[in-house]
């Protein structure tokens, strides 16, 4: 499966996911519960990826972590926020730059209608 193959599957759980528990729960909650539902659909699923970062060719390990990484090929980073915020996009594209992945999805589950909190970010290498 290519990114956006991945990302369609990621999509659909994380609309099912927000139809049961809906919005208002914590970030956690909802991270776990879509780590297990990609789990059982068969994907590659690891939680809290330390991201460490180069800087000047020295790796630091500065506390970064991805919340959701599906078959070492696409990041899920999940919120459970009023508003998502301009850092938050340029949080998940740095994460993106730095693991030289090209897909992530930026998910809010603190919406009324899931579809309106779901972003897909590109990192054109």
């Amino acid at each position: 499966m290519n990114e956006n193959e991945i990302s369609y599957k990621i999509i659909g759980a994380a609309l099912e996911l927000h139809e049961t528990l809906g919005p208002g729960l914590l970030e956690s909650v909802y991270e776990n519960a879509l780590a297990y539902d990609l789990k059982e659909l068969g994907f590659d699923v690891k939680t809290q990826v330390p991201m460490p970062l180069v800087y000047k060719e020295v790796k630091q390990d500065v506390g970064y972590r991805i919340d959701i990484l599906v078959n070492n090929l696409v990041i899920v980073e999940i919120k459970s926020v009023e508003n998502l915020a301009p850092v938050h996009f340029a949080q998940t594209l740095t994460y993106l730059k730095l693991s030289q992945k090209k897909l992530a999805l930026l998910i809010n589950f603190n919406t009324i209608r899931l579809k309106d909190g779901i972003h897909r970010i590109v990192n054109n290498l």
